[in-house]
Protein backbone atom coordinates (compact mmCIF):
# COMPACT_ATOMS: atom_id res chain seq x y z
CA UNK A 1 0.00 0.00 0.00
CA UNK A 2 1.02 3.19 -0.38
CA UNK A 3 -0.14 6.87 0.71
CA UNK A 4 -0.09 10.13 -1.62
CA UNK A 5 -1.49 13.58 -1.90
CA UNK A 6 -0.40 16.54 -3.73
CA UNK A 7 -0.02 20.10 -1.98
CA UNK A 8 -2.66 22.39 -3.55
CA UNK A 9 -2.55 26.25 -3.36
CA UNK A 10 -4.62 27.42 -0.31
CA UNK A 11 -8.34 27.98 -1.01
CA UNK A 12 -11.10 29.42 1.15
CA UNK A 13 -13.01 26.90 1.64
CA UNK A 14 -10.25 24.21 1.53
CA UNK A 15 -6.54 25.66 1.57
CA UNK A 16 -5.32 22.05 2.10
CA UNK A 17 -6.33 18.68 0.43
CA UNK A 18 -4.56 15.63 0.88
CA UNK A 19 -5.06 12.30 -0.43
CA UNK A 20 -3.81 8.63 0.74
CA UNK A 21 -3.39 5.47 -0.99
CA UNK A 22 -3.08 1.88 -0.12
CA UNK A 23 -1.19 -0.48 -2.85
CA UNK A 24 -1.30 -4.27 -1.83
CA UNK A 25 1.76 -5.04 -3.49
CA UNK A 26 3.89 -1.67 -3.09
CA UNK A 27 4.58 0.63 -0.20
CA UNK A 28 1.26 8.37 2.23
CA UNK A 29 1.13 9.26 8.17
CA UNK A 30 -0.52 11.34 9.10
CA UNK A 31 -3.91 10.43 6.53
CA UNK A 32 -5.51 12.32 9.77
CA UNK A 33 -4.12 11.05 13.38
CA UNK A 34 -7.51 10.72 14.81
CA UNK A 35 -7.88 8.51 18.12
CA UNK A 36 -10.98 6.30 18.68
CA UNK A 37 -13.24 9.19 17.42
CA UNK A 38 -17.22 8.17 16.93
CA UNK A 39 -18.56 8.93 13.25
CA UNK A 40 -22.55 10.41 13.07
CA UNK A 41 -25.05 7.73 13.80
CA UNK A 42 -23.23 4.46 12.77
CA UNK A 43 -20.40 4.95 15.40
CA UNK A 44 -18.01 4.40 13.26
CA UNK A 45 -14.79 4.27 15.35
CA UNK A 46 -11.42 5.61 13.52
CA UNK A 47 -8.67 4.25 15.65
CA UNK A 48 -5.49 6.19 16.66
CA UNK A 49 -2.73 4.65 14.29
CA UNK A 50 -0.18 3.90 16.59
CA UNK A 51 -2.09 1.24 18.50
CA UNK A 52 -1.58 -0.11 15.16
CA UNK A 53 1.32 -1.60 14.78
CA UNK A 54 2.50 -4.88 14.09
CA UNK A 55 -0.49 -5.71 12.54
CA UNK A 56 1.04 -5.80 9.00
CA UNK A 57 -0.66 -9.22 8.61
CA UNK A 58 -4.06 -7.68 8.91
CA UNK A 59 -2.79 -5.55 5.34
CA UNK A 60 -2.37 -8.15 2.89
CA UNK A 61 -5.24 -9.37 0.31
CA UNK A 62 -5.22 -12.74 -1.07
CA UNK A 63 -3.14 -10.90 -4.26
CA UNK A 64 -0.28 -9.22 -2.21
CA UNK A 65 -0.16 -12.59 -0.44
CA UNK A 66 0.74 -14.23 -3.96
CA UNK A 67 3.26 -11.69 -4.91
CA UNK A 68 5.01 -12.22 -1.88
CA UNK A 69 5.29 -15.94 -2.27
CA UNK A 70 6.44 -15.56 -5.36
CA UNK A 71 9.13 -13.60 -4.17
CA UNK A 72 8.52 -10.35 -5.95
CA UNK A 73 8.44 -8.00 -3.41
CA UNK A 74 9.36 -8.21 0.41
CA UNK A 75 6.86 -7.58 2.98
CA UNK A 76 7.45 -4.33 4.62
CA UNK A 77 9.06 -5.01 7.97
CA UNK A 78 9.50 -2.07 10.85
CA UNK A 79 13.14 -0.56 11.27
CA UNK A 80 14.69 1.26 14.20
CA UNK A 81 13.21 4.71 15.49
CA UNK A 82 15.78 7.29 16.18
CA UNK A 83 15.19 9.16 19.43
CA UNK A 84 12.60 12.27 19.60
CA UNK A 85 14.22 15.42 17.62
CA UNK A 86 14.54 18.83 19.12
CA UNK A 87 12.44 22.05 19.14
CA UNK A 88 14.12 25.36 19.93
CA UNK A 89 12.04 26.64 22.95
CA UNK A 90 11.27 30.13 20.81
CA UNK A 91 8.83 28.02 18.45
CA UNK A 92 5.29 28.23 19.70
CA UNK A 93 3.66 24.49 19.89
CA UNK A 94 0.45 23.35 19.55
CA UNK A 95 -1.09 22.62 23.47
CA UNK A 96 -1.19 19.11 22.86
CA UNK A 97 2.70 18.83 22.86
CA UNK A 98 4.53 16.57 25.91
CA UNK A 99 1.18 15.32 26.39
CA UNK A 100 0.00 11.28 25.58
CA UNK A 101 -3.80 12.20 25.87
CA UNK A 102 -4.91 12.60 21.92
CA UNK A 103 -6.89 15.53 22.00
CA UNK A 104 -10.02 13.92 18.92
CA UNK A 105 -11.54 15.89 16.86
CA UNK A 106 -12.69 19.38 17.98
CA UNK A 107 -16.75 19.68 18.20
CA UNK A 108 -17.47 22.41 15.56
CA UNK A 109 -16.73 24.05 12.57
CA UNK A 110 -13.43 26.99 12.48
CA UNK A 111 -14.31 29.32 10.43
CA UNK A 112 -12.10 31.82 9.40
CA UNK A 113 -11.79 35.18 9.69
CA UNK A 114 -9.45 37.44 7.43
CA UNK A 115 -6.50 36.89 9.15
CA UNK A 116 -7.45 33.32 9.72
CA UNK A 117 -7.82 32.81 5.88
CA UNK A 118 -4.10 34.54 5.69
CA UNK A 119 -2.47 32.28 8.39
CA UNK A 120 -3.92 29.42 6.86
CA UNK A 121 -2.33 30.36 3.34
CA UNK A 122 0.88 30.71 5.22
CA UNK A 123 0.70 27.49 6.93
CA UNK A 124 -0.30 25.82 3.57
CA UNK A 125 2.01 27.47 1.35
CA UNK A 126 5.26 25.97 4.04
CA UNK A 127 3.36 22.84 4.26
CA UNK A 128 3.60 22.36 0.51
CA UNK A 129 6.90 23.68 0.32
CA UNK A 130 8.14 21.62 2.74
CA UNK A 131 6.30 18.20 0.76
CA UNK A 132 7.92 19.68 -2.34
CA UNK A 133 11.47 19.32 -1.00
CA UNK A 134 10.81 16.07 0.91
CA UNK A 135 9.90 14.49 -2.33
CA UNK A 136 13.18 15.34 -3.78
CA UNK A 137 14.78 13.14 -1.45
CA UNK A 138 12.87 9.97 -1.88
CA UNK A 139 15.90 7.47 -4.13
CA UNK A 140 17.02 4.11 -2.95
CA UNK A 141 18.76 3.59 -0.12
CA UNK A 142 17.80 6.79 1.49
CA UNK A 143 15.89 5.72 4.78
CA UNK A 144 12.51 8.17 5.76
CA UNK A 145 14.85 8.55 9.39
CA UNK A 146 16.54 10.81 6.91
CA UNK A 147 14.11 12.21 5.44
CA UNK A 148 12.15 13.17 9.07
CA UNK A 149 15.81 15.13 10.24
CA UNK A 150 15.55 17.12 6.75
CA UNK A 151 12.11 17.88 7.18
CA UNK A 152 11.98 18.62 10.94
CA UNK A 153 15.00 20.73 10.15
CA UNK A 154 13.59 22.92 7.20
CA UNK A 155 10.30 22.96 8.91
CA UNK A 156 12.16 24.65 12.55
CA UNK A 157 13.87 26.49 10.35
CA UNK A 158 10.90 28.86 9.16
CA UNK A 159 10.12 29.55 12.28
CA UNK A 160 7.23 26.45 12.46
CA UNK A 161 6.44 23.64 14.49
CA UNK A 162 6.15 19.81 12.86
CA UNK A 163 2.80 19.38 14.12
CA UNK A 164 2.91 15.14 13.85
CA UNK A 165 5.58 15.43 16.39
CA UNK A 166 4.31 14.64 19.99
CA UNK A 167 0.62 14.26 18.63
CA UNK A 168 -0.73 11.72 20.73
CA UNK A 169 2.40 10.54 21.66
CA UNK A 170 3.94 10.15 17.77
CA UNK A 171 7.25 10.30 18.14
CA UNK A 172 8.47 11.83 14.66
CA UNK A 173 7.74 15.19 12.47
CA UNK A 174 6.24 13.75 9.65
CA UNK A 175 4.57 10.32 8.16
CA UNK A 176 6.25 8.32 5.79
CA UNK A 177 4.28 5.38 4.96
CA UNK A 178 5.92 2.74 2.50
CA UNK A 179 4.52 0.18 0.44
CA UNK A 180 1.49 -1.53 2.06
CA UNK A 181 1.36 0.95 5.20
CA UNK A 182 -2.29 2.68 4.68
CA UNK A 183 -1.04 6.08 6.61
CA UNK A 184 0.64 7.51 10.04
CA UNK A 185 4.21 5.59 8.66
CA UNK A 186 6.76 6.67 11.48
CA UNK A 187 9.79 7.30 10.12
CA UNK A 188 12.96 4.89 10.78
CA UNK A 189 15.92 3.15 9.45
CA UNK A 190 14.45 1.32 6.80
CA UNK A 191 16.13 2.37 3.66
CA UNK A 192 13.63 3.02 0.80
CA UNK A 193 13.99 0.10 -1.87
CA UNK A 194 13.74 0.37 -5.74
CA UNK A 195 9.85 0.15 -6.76
CA UNK A 196 8.67 1.50 -3.25
CA UNK A 197 6.10 4.17 -3.54
CA UNK A 198 5.69 6.17 -0.32
CA UNK A 199 3.41 8.89 0.95
CA UNK A 200 5.31 11.71 2.97
CA UNK A 201 2.03 13.21 5.11
CA UNK A 202 3.42 16.90 5.87
CA UNK A 203 1.72 19.17 8.48
CA UNK A 204 3.16 22.08 10.04
CA UNK A 205 2.17 25.10 12.54
CA UNK A 206 2.72 28.41 12.05
CA UNK A 207 1.35 31.37 14.03
CA UNK A 208 -1.00 29.42 15.35
CA UNK A 209 -2.57 27.65 12.45
CA UNK A 210 -1.84 24.10 11.29
CA UNK A 211 -1.02 23.75 7.35
CA UNK A 212 -1.73 19.73 6.34
CA UNK A 213 -1.11 18.12 3.10
CA UNK A 214 0.59 15.22 1.62
CA UNK A 215 1.71 12.88 -1.38
CA UNK A 216 2.72 9.82 -2.85
CA UNK A 217 6.31 9.87 -4.14
CA UNK A 218 7.54 6.87 -6.90
CA UNK A 219 11.22 5.19 -5.46
CA UNK A 220 13.30 3.93 -8.44
CA UNK A 221 11.58 1.71 -11.02
CA UNK A 222 7.38 1.81 -10.07
CA UNK A 223 5.24 -1.08 -11.67
CA UNK A 224 2.53 0.12 -13.94
CA UNK A 225 -0.03 -0.86 -11.31
CA UNK A 226 1.51 1.08 -8.45
CA UNK A 227 1.57 3.87 -10.71
CA UNK A 228 -2.32 3.69 -11.89
CA UNK A 229 -3.09 3.25 -8.19
CA UNK A 230 -1.23 6.20 -7.57
CA UNK A 231 -2.79 8.24 -10.27
CA UNK A 232 -6.25 7.22 -9.81
CA UNK A 233 -6.37 8.29 -6.48
CA UNK A 234 -4.80 11.34 -7.21
CA UNK A 235 -7.82 12.31 -10.07
CA UNK A 236 -10.54 11.16 -7.41
CA UNK A 237 -8.82 14.02 -5.20
CA UNK A 238 -9.41 16.39 -7.88
CA UNK A 239 -12.63 15.52 -8.64
CA UNK A 240 -13.88 15.81 -4.86
CA UNK A 241 -12.03 19.35 -4.85
CA UNK A 242 -13.82 20.45 -7.60
CA UNK A 243 -17.43 19.96 -6.66
CA UNK A 244 -16.47 21.93 -2.95
CA UNK A 245 -18.44 25.21 -2.82
CA UNK A 246 -20.60 26.77 -0.40
CA UNK A 247 -23.80 25.04 0.27
CA UNK A 248 -22.73 21.86 -1.21
CA UNK A 249 -23.49 18.37 1.11
CA UNK A 250 -20.18 17.16 2.30
CA UNK A 251 -21.37 13.48 1.07
CA UNK A 252 -20.64 14.33 -2.32
CA UNK A 253 -17.06 13.96 -1.61
CA UNK A 254 -17.63 10.46 -0.86
CA UNK A 255 -19.76 9.92 -3.44
CA UNK A 256 -17.58 11.58 -6.01
CA UNK A 257 -13.94 9.57 -4.77
CA UNK A 258 -16.53 6.15 -4.83
CA UNK A 259 -17.82 6.45 -8.50
CA UNK A 260 -14.86 7.39 -9.60
CA UNK A 261 -12.99 4.59 -8.03
CA UNK A 262 -15.60 1.96 -9.06
CA UNK A 263 -14.53 2.80 -12.45
CA UNK A 264 -11.31 1.61 -12.46
CA UNK A 265 -12.71 -1.29 -10.10
CA UNK A 266 -10.09 -0.06 -6.69
CA UNK A 267 -11.54 -0.10 -3.32
CA UNK A 268 -11.89 2.58 -1.04
CA UNK A 269 -10.68 2.50 2.28
CA UNK A 270 -13.40 3.40 5.06
CA UNK A 271 -11.29 3.88 8.06
CA UNK A 272 -9.54 6.95 7.93
CA UNK A 273 -11.11 10.42 6.69
CA UNK A 274 -10.64 13.69 6.30
CA UNK A 275 -10.96 16.62 8.47
CA UNK A 276 -11.00 20.01 9.76
CA UNK A 277 -7.68 21.83 10.14
CA UNK A 278 -6.91 25.29 11.22
CA UNK A 279 -5.80 26.28 14.77
CA UNK A 280 -7.01 22.86 15.79
CA UNK A 281 -5.04 20.50 13.87
CA UNK A 282 -8.41 18.36 13.79
CA UNK A 283 -11.93 19.44 14.17
CA UNK A 284 -15.34 19.19 12.34
CA UNK A 285 -16.32 18.90 9.35
CA UNK A 286 -15.58 14.96 8.94
CA UNK A 287 -15.00 14.18 5.92
CA UNK A 288 -16.16 10.23 4.83
CA UNK A 289 -14.17 9.42 1.17
CA UNK A 290 -16.75 7.09 0.56
CA UNK A 291 -21.05 6.94 -0.39
CA UNK A 292 -22.83 7.56 2.82
CA UNK A 293 -25.67 9.57 3.73
CA UNK A 294 -24.18 12.04 6.79
CA UNK A 295 -25.75 15.46 7.03
CA UNK A 296 -24.07 18.84 6.39
CA UNK A 297 -22.78 21.64 4.20
CA UNK A 298 -19.88 23.24 3.39
CA UNK A 299 -19.84 26.85 4.97
CA UNK A 300 -17.61 30.00 3.33
CA UNK A 301 -14.64 30.16 5.22
CA UNK A 302 -14.08 26.46 6.22
CA UNK A 303 -10.52 24.85 5.80
CA UNK A 304 -10.57 20.93 5.41
CA UNK A 305 -8.79 17.91 4.46
CA UNK A 306 -9.97 15.23 1.62
CA UNK A 307 -7.83 12.16 1.77
CA UNK A 308 -9.40 9.41 -0.12
CA UNK A 309 -7.36 5.83 0.26
CA UNK A 310 -7.59 3.31 -2.22
CA UNK A 311 -6.63 -0.54 -2.52
CA UNK A 312 -6.05 -2.66 -5.49
CA UNK A 313 -8.43 -5.18 -5.44
CA UNK A 314 -11.03 -5.30 -2.39
CA UNK A 315 -10.63 -2.71 0.35
CA UNK A 316 -9.34 -5.41 2.73
CA UNK A 317 -6.50 -3.41 3.66
CA UNK A 318 -8.03 -1.63 6.89
CA UNK A 319 -5.58 0.08 8.83
CA UNK A 320 -2.29 1.41 8.47
CA UNK A 321 0.72 -0.01 10.62
CA UNK A 322 3.21 2.20 11.62
CA UNK A 323 6.85 0.94 11.96
CA UNK A 324 8.77 1.58 15.41
CA UNK A 325 7.25 0.41 18.71
CA UNK A 326 4.01 0.99 20.18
Amino acid sequence: MACSSSPLQPRLLSSLFGDCLSHSAAARPLAPLLPGHRIGPKQKSVQLSRTLCNLTDLLFNKRNQDELLNGKRKRLRPGKVSPRRHVPAHIPKPPYVNSRHSPGIASGPEVHDERGIECMRASGRLAAQVLEYAGTLVQPGTTTDEIDKLVHQMIIENGAYPSPLGYGGFPKSVCTSVNECICHGIPDSRALEDGDIINIDVTVYLNGYHGDTSATFFCGNVDDEAKKLVQVTKECLDKAISICAPGVEFNKIGKTIHDHADKFRLGVVQQFVGHGVGRVFHSDPVILHYRNRERGQMILGQTFTIEPMLTLGAPMLLYGPMTGPQ
